[in-house]
């Protein structure tokens, strides 16, 4: 721990260059150890601490206790940014443990350096883009320093570019450049060099960048093409080119456009190929009149430059054989008379076609090739006029022609010039030399009615029972017309058939003649019905007789008489007894008075009463068969009603009951058993009789209930409406009372046909309002009578009056209305009536 001078040469101070490499000697020293120290040097001498702090310098030991402090390149001293000076402190210590420390002061000197590059240029090589066309101008500024703040120089090579640099290092261009006509790059090297010539030389590289500035140019130079028409889509009229020069070293990208509107022909916007984009028909409008065809084809060089080129083109369209002749309409449908004449004209085919092809040489055709069914009996008179007519006369009614109505036939339109584009008509084949159009015609003969309709059977006999339901068929007449084609027989009824409650009771189908029936058909009534029937086909008619036979039918119910019947017994009749001489009488239309059956179907309690004759007989008479018995409780009722059922089916067999129809008629019997008085009083029996009368509606008679109905209808709507007009004369008359706080005598007017009215010279002396109509009004103090006040008329005053009875005036106006208002009210103006002025009683 002692400190001995070990470090022989220290302190000291030494100097060393700027930017030293890494391992320069700056100051060499020795350590002096002592003679005990047998070892040498426990610790080597270090840099324990310099001022200021650095690790630029190091202690390197070069042999026998030599020393040296070398510079570490780390950091790389710098005279312009470092301090000038560094005290380094240097210990070391021997083995005995002595020690020292020593300061080693380094002074840095200045150097000069070479210039350098900052910014851009000093990492990388510099690339600078300029517009061709661009004025001279600044395009890059070169940033360079001197480490010893020296003033620089700036050069470039090689000179003879259109390029300077300025002593402030500002790169400029002397000229405007052309791409088209100057390199596209140049490469200049520039060199910064100090006053003591030392530089540093970077390279910078300069692009001219083309521009849009050139306008494109066609190198097509056919300006007219020729084409036929109707070229499928697609087709290649012309290739149009054209060149930019601005891309003489690249393909030109172009774009080309037709300017003029065109629906005929496109362009391929990037290649200049003009096609067919739509049908070209020359032979329609406008090309018709116009075939030339012009169109301003545009090139740009981009699709939003101005730099543009544009050049007309004419394409002519040629005429080709391409339509086949046309007929307006295609199919005809003409009419001929049956037995027409032959050689008769029927119809020229010319009139109807027409070939639309612009050249004349195009546009000829003829008419060839009829046939169809029935050909042989039409004829064309020449290939070239068309005209069609009849060769023999048609019979339809001829077997040969049975059913030959219509007869269909071609003609074949062709076209003489040689055709173009066949494939476009799908009857254009292989084998074919012509285009050709196909012309349909439907020629009907017309039937002529010759023949009169004949009925299968001169007349009819057809056979309903009397029950057939209305509406249903009774039979059915038919009648044929020998006519081709068969005609519509229509059947109706001529005569017969009729009653005298309808017109007609049949009706016959006028398409099928099934005759059926309107109404109900009655044996009893009528047994044989004659109806003539008539067959008609529009033109001619015919007719067969139709007798119908009504069959009798059991459809009547048995009529008795009386149908109800009420009459008292005594308790004590005796069994045997007829009862009050009753007896029933029927009849039946339909039936024998044999066919009766009676029966008691209801009432006959403990079965006291029957009928004899039971059956057999249209009368019959009412029997007490037992007696009765209410002392025993044998019987309860005293009043019997007995429903009586007569059948018409006494002759039928068991079997014929369960087939045939049957009929029942009823009869009401009401009987009431009179007990024994206490005191026998002799009477004499009685009965009462009640005839009981029914309406039954008829079917015929529907318009009864109608009319009825609407003439009260009517008659409510008569009595409503003179109700009416009645209260409206009546309020106008009449009017209503005022409020409850003017309440005046109230005088009742009657409104009759005779009135009391005052005479024209009454005196009306007080006014008032009247509160219906609102109108001033005058009446008298003493009689109460009233009138309308006329406008600007004083008040009169009020002298004695009399009131007499007159004839009413109708017209109600003037002095005649005193009796309108139906209340008096005071006015201001009105005097105040004494006890001998005021009237005893008013109307």
């Amino acid at each position: 721990g002692r400190r001995t001078q070990l470090l022989k040469g220290l302190p000291a101070t030494c100097t060393v260059e700027e930017n030293a490499a890494a391992g320069v000697s700056v100051y060499t020293f020795n350590v002096t150890v002592s003679s005990l120290s047998s070892e040498g040097v426990a610790i080597l001498p270090t840099i324990v601490n310099s001022n200021p702090l650095t690790e630029a310098f190091d202690i390197e030991s070069k042999g026998d206790l030599e020393y040296r402090v070398v510079t570490t390149g780390n950091p790389v001293l710098d005279y312009e940014t470092m301090p000038k000076s560094f005290d380094l402190q240097i210990f070391v210590e021997d083995t005995t443990g002595r020690t020292d420390l020593n300061i080693l002061t380094v002074q840095v000197t200045d150097k000069n350096e070479r210039p350098v590059f900052r910014g851009n240029m000093a990492i990388q090589t510099v690339t600078i883009y300029v517009l061709e066309g661009t004025p001279p101008e600044r395009i890059y500024q070169i940033d360079a320093a001197d480490p010893e703040n020296a003033e620089l120089k700036y050069s470039l090579l090689p000179a003879p570019v259109p390029f300077l640099v300025l002593e402030s290092g500002a790169i400029f261009t002397t000229k405007e450049f052309d791409y088209e006509k100057d390199p596209h790059c140049y490469f200049l090297n520039i060199t910064v060099t100090d006053p003591d010539g030392l530089s540093s030389t970077k390279t910078v590289n300069i692009n001219i960048i083309n521009i849009n500035d050139e306008r494109p140019y066609f190198t097509t130079k056919q300006r007219i093409y020729r084409i036929p028409e109707e070229q499928s889509p697609g087709t290649v009229v012309a290739n149009i080119t054209a060149k930019d020069p601005d891309d003489e070293d690249s393909p030109s990208r172009l774009f080309y456009s037709i300017q003029s509107s065109d629906r005929y022909f496109s362009i391929n916007p990037l290649t200049g190929v003009l096609q067919v984009t739509g049908r070209i028909n020359r032979d329609a409008l406008p090309l018709r009149l116009h075939p030339n065809i012009s169109l301003i084809v545009r090139v740009e060089d981009s699709l939003s430059s101005s730099h543009a080129s544009e050049m007309e083109i004419t394409i002519i369209v040629d005429d080709i054989n391409d339509n086949p002749p046309e007929c307006n309409p295609s199919t005809f449908r003409i009419e001929a008379n049956e037995h027409t004449t032959a050689g008769t004209f029927l119809l020229d085919l010319r009139n109807y076609c027409e070939d639309i092809d612009v050249d004349p040489s195009n546009s000829q055709f003829n008419f060839t090739g009829l046939s169809g069914f029935g050909s042989n009996n039409f004829a064309l008179k020449s290939t070239v006029s068309g005209r069609l007519v009849m060769t023999e006369s048609i019979d339809l009614e001829n077997p040969a022609n049975l059913g030959a109505e219509v007869y269909s036939l071609t003609v074949r339109v062709q076209d003489t010039a040689c055709p173009n584009y066949s494939s476009k008509y799908p009857f254009y084949t292989f084998f074919d030399i012509f285009l050709c159009y196909i012309i349909y015609i439907y020629i009907r003969i017309k039937p002529v009615n010759e023949f009169f309709p004949v009925f299968s059977n001169l007349s009819y006999e057809f056979n309903v029972p009397e029950t057939a339901k209305v509406g249903s068929s009774i039979g059915r007449v038919n009648a044929r017309d020998k006519d081709w084609s068969p005609s519509v027989i229509t059947y109706s009824i001529v005569a017969g058939g009729g009653t005298k409650d309808y017109t007609n009771i049949f009706w016959i189908s006028p398409t099928k003649g099934d005759v059926k029936i309107l109404a109900r058909l009655d044996y009893e009534t009528t047994q044989k019905h004659f109806l003539t029937v008539q067959a008609s086909d529009q033109e001619k008619t015919a007719t067969a007789s139709v007798t119908v036979n009504v069959l009798e039918v059991n459809d009547e119910e048995p009529v008795c008489s009386p149908n109800f019947y009420s009459f008292q017994i005594p308790v004590s009749l005796a069994v045997g007894t007829n009862i009050n001489g009753f007896r029933i009488e029927c009849q039946d239309r339909d039936s024998d008075p044999r066919s009766f059956r009676y029966f008691i179907n209801e009432g006959n309690v403990n079965n006291h009463f029957t009928f004899s004759p039971s059956a057999g007989s249209n009368t019959s008479r009412l029997i007490l068969a037992s007696r009765f018995d209410y002392d025993s409780g044998l019987d309860r009722n005293w009043i019997y009603r007995l429903h009586v059922y007569i059948t018409d089916d006494n002759l039928l067999s068991a079997r014929d009951k369960t087939t045939d129809l049957i009929k029942t008629g009823t009869v009401t019997l009401s009987i009431r058993v009179i007990p024994n008085p206490t005191t026998v009083i002799t009477t004499t029996p009685g009965f009462t009789v009640v005839t009981k009368m029914e309406n039954l509606y008829a079917e015929s008679a529907w318009y009864v209930p109608f009319v009825i109905t609407l003439g009260s209808l009517l008659l409510l709507g008569l009595l409503g409406y003179l109700g009416f007009l009645l209260a409206t004369w009546v309020r106008t008359c009449c009017p209503p009372a005022g409020k409850a706080g003017d309440m005046l005598p109230i005088h009742f007017t009657f409104c009759l046909s005779s009135q009391t009215m005052t005479k024209l010279n009454t005196v009306f002396d007080g006014e008032a309002r009247d509160p219906v109509t609102g109108k001033m009004y005058e009446f008298n103090t003493r009689s109460g009578a009233r009138r309308w006040k006329k406008s600007n008329e004083p008040l009169q005053p009020a002298p004695a009056m009399q009131v007499t009875s007159g004839a009413t005036d109708s017209s109600g106006q003037g002095t005649d209305r005193e009796d309108a208002p139906s209340k008096k009210e005071p006015s201001e103006k009105r005097k105040e009536p004494t006890a001998e002025t005021k009237p005893a009683a008013k109307p």
